[in-house]
Order: C-alpha cells, then structure tokens, then sequence
C-alpha cells in the first residue's frame, strides 16, 4: 500500500511543484506588499511591516479560512522563504561594523544576549507560561525581535499561535521602548555615544533600535545603529545554541536526542564574512535591505493565515507579563553595562 502513495509525490516535477506553491506563496507576497505600502503611507518608520502582515495575515485566515489551495504556498513561505531571509539578512553586518565597537561594547552585546535569553525562560517558568513560548520571547527581546523570533522557531519548533503571540509582545514592549527612551537618556543625562550603545543593546527591533537612538543626535544615532547590530550578528550562534539546547532538553526521547541543524544560521554567518570582504557589491547588500523585509513579511503573513484565534486567546496574559519583565531585565543590564564601559 505504501508504493501507490508515495509514487505522486516522486513523480511531481519542478513546473508542478511551482504550480502548486504559487497561489499560497502569491497570497503571502501580496499581504507582503501591502504591510510596506501601508508602512510608507503613514510615514511611521517604526511601523514593522512584519507586524502589519501578520494582522493582515490573521484577519484574511479569519475570513476565508484555510483553503487546500494555498497550503503547499503557506508552507513553502514559513520554511524555506524565511530561512533565505535570515541568510540575505547576514549581508547587513560586517566584522569591521563590529570591530568599530570596541572591545568593551561588544562585551556588552555578548551579556545581554547571553543573560536575557536564559533569564526570560527561567521566569517563564516560575510564570507557568509555556516553555518554547518563553524562548520565542527571549529571543526576540535579546536579539531583534521578529527576525530572531521566526529563526529561533526553525529549532524550537512552537506552534503558529507561540510566534503570532510572541511577535505581539516584542512589538508592544519594544514601541513602548521607542518612546521612553529618549526621555530616560535626557533625564539621566547621558552622552550621545553613551545613550546610543544603551538604546542599541536594549531595544528589540533594529527598527526600533536605530528611531530611538536617532533622537540623540548623529553620534547616538550611529553607535546604536552599529551595536544593534552587534546583537543580530549573535543571531546565528544563538540559534545554533537553542538547536543543541532543545536536544538536551528532550534527551532520551524518541525522534528527539539528536541536535536540528540550522544550516541557514550558517549561512547568515558565511554572508557576514563574504559582506566583510569588501567583494559583495554595494547593489546587492542594497537589495537584500530591500528583499529581506519583503521576505520576512510573506513568512509572518503566512504564519498569520494559519494562526487559529481562539488558541492565541487560551495563552492569556502571562506571556506578556513575561514580555514586560524581559524588556525591563534587558533595559537595566544594558544600563549597567554601560555605565561600566
């Protein structure tokens, strides 16, 4: 019986692979589209077109459902369209972006990520919240948000419901973050290049990160830019780490004992090395600045069209307690750390 069902899918060729993950895939670059346009219109720059095509993506599910014909495009979106996004995203930071920091800076980016991340699951515990729930949120709030938290999936392995919450999180904390920043750094008086390495080793979103650290002036504005994205460069080793960490967690258990691994991290890391070379041309790194929003929107969109609501409600409001209590953890040791550097 097993040689008639497995034939088809042998037999399905190239053309009609494509012919049968169009419509879904279509459907995820179109919400995709749209989530930038509206971004654009309203001039919001901290507006994550991620975030938008994950509403969007939500409330069309909502409306039409899951129909057959868009599953094999939905699936394609959430798996290997995200993964190229978090490869063409390595083309955004160079060694030599990191070195500018010094030695002390990167440190700091080093502790955050290090110290938030265990310190956001631990209390998840202690909360009750779901564990891989509290790992997509540690992730997001100790690296970059959406972008660490649909990678760190690709090991944890949540449900759509975990990443659809935990991308509702990191963005309210992290707007939230946007705006008392400035008047944190002003009522504590802080230097340009002070406030920026703060504000880039505490906020969530590179979005965020950089609108925030901007309203200290050029100097704040490019030591946050540069030390957020010391953090995004820790997104490969941490992804990486979470793989071998779930193994050890489900040690013993059948199917699990052995470590996923996440070839697209090191892809993101073979691109970081080859964008530090000075041989990747200026039109390509511009384009994947272009490409990986695009990407990553029609990922989350797809997550969103598959993300049943009434699942998303049952989660109640400890994970955002836990959002909270991880955005003030991680603005604090940023705070310390600084003020040590």
């Amino acid at each position: 019986m097993a040689a008639p069902t497995s034939a088809p899918r042998a037999a399905q060729s190239f053309p009609d692979r494509m012919r049968s993950i169009a419509p879904g895939l279509a459907l995820g670059l179109a919400v995709a589209a749209v989530s930038i346009v509206i971004r654009n219109m309203t001039g919001i720059a901290a507006l994550n077109p991620v975030v938008v095509a994950l509403v969007l993506g939500i409330g069309i599910g909502a409306v039409i459902g899951r129909p057959a014909i868009i599953k094999p495009g939905i699936a394609f979106a959430v798996r290997p369209l995200l993964r190229a996004a978090i490869v063409l995203l390595g083309l955004q930071v160079t060694l030599g972006m990191l070195a500018s920091l010094g030695l002390g800076a990167l440190v700091l980016a080093l502790l955050v990520v290090g110290l938030t991340l265990p310190f956001t699951i631990w209390l998840g515990r202690v909360m009750g919240v779901d564990e891989k729930l509290s790992v997509l949120i540690g992730t997001g709030t100790a690296i970059c948000g959406a972008s660490a938290i649909v990678a760190a999936n690709q090991v944890v392995r949540g449900k759509d419901e975990d990443v659809t919450y935990s991308l509702a999180v990191i963005t309210l904390c992290g707007t939230a973050s946007l705006i008392l920043f400035p008047y944190l750094g002003d009522l504590m008086g802080m230097t340009g290049r002070t406030y920026g390495i703060w504000a880039g080793a505490a906020i969530h979103e590179v979005v965020q990160a950089v609108g925030a650290a901007a309203a200290g002036g050029p100097v704040s504005s490019q030591s946050g830019t540069v030390m957020k994205l010391a953090r995004v460069f820790l997104l490969a080793p941490a992804v990486v780490s979470l793989g071998w960490w779930v193994a050890r967690q489900h040690h013993g258990e059948a199917g699990h004992a052995k470590a996923p691994v996440p070839w697209f991290a090191f892809g993101f890391l073979a691109l970081v090395v080859l964008g530090s070379t000075g041989l990747v041309p200026r039109q390509a790194v511009d384009a994947s600045r272009f490409l990986v929003p695009v990407m990553l929107a029609a990922s989350v969109a797809a997550l969103g069209l598959q993300t049943d609501l009434k699942a998303l409600h049952a989660r109640g409001a400890a994970p955002l307690l836990l959002g909270i209590a991880s955005t003030v953890f991680i603005a604090l040791l940023a705070l310390v750390g600084v003020a040590v550097i």
